[in-house]
């Protein structure tokens, strides 16, 4: 069931036609549990995708038509930051960095402007993790700066887990982040 008071948009994609069928059957089917469907025909927004498969979503939210559509969804939102940061990480490598002891000491500087944090972290059931990750977002919404927490069952959030589930676009270089990232490897190779 979806509660259309909560949701701003349903993307409906595929290969080939199976969109197109499928809304083509919810909408001129008269059965009671497509009521609520087709009363909010509107917010259905249907794309193509290159496959069925769960890696096409990001697919389908990188492209500019529908991040337009989507423009004030969470999801969307995810994603631009997540691309944000990859840009960062190549353009200016001083200014991105993952991590949990790079992104700690960026935020005793204040330097972080833009939070990217795993709700696997934020809400951890390991209580130790969970208060650093929730202190860490607090503080960096004290100094202004923004937030976004991914969901692990999204593919951004799959992602971002990749890179230790935290990551951070700082307001300015701090190049001895990476020479804290060059210490660490080189503690853990003796």
């Amino acid at each position: 069931h979806l509660d259309f008071t909560v949701v701003k948009c349903v993307l409906v994609a595929s290969p080939g036609f199976v969109k197109d069928k499928l809304m083509e059957y919810v909408l001129s089917t008269e059965r009671p549990e497509f009521k609520a469907l087709q009363e909010n025909k509107s917010m259905f927004v249907l794309c193509h995708s290159s496959s069925g498969h769960k890696h096409a979503v990001s697919e389908v939210l990188s492209d500019t038509n529908i991040t337009s559509k989507l423009s004030n969804t969470k999801a969307a939102g995810e994603v631009r930051a997540l691309g944000d940061f990859y840009t960062m990480l190549k353009n200016e490598p001083a200014r991105a960095f993952y991590g949990p002891l790079q992104c700690l000491a960026a935020n005793e500087q204040e330097a972080i402007d833009i939070l990217l944090v795993t709700d696997s972290l934020f809400r951890s059931s390991d209580l130790p993790t969970r208060k650093k990750y929730v202190q860490l977002v607090e503080d960096v919404k004290a100094y202004g700066g923004t937030v976004h927490i991914f969901s692990s069952l999204h593919v951004s959030g799959e992602k971002l887990a990749l890179l230790t589930g935290v990551a951070a676009l700082l307001r300015f270089p701090m190049p001895e982040l990476e020479d804290m990232l060059i210490d660490s490897s080189s503690e853990d190779e003796d």
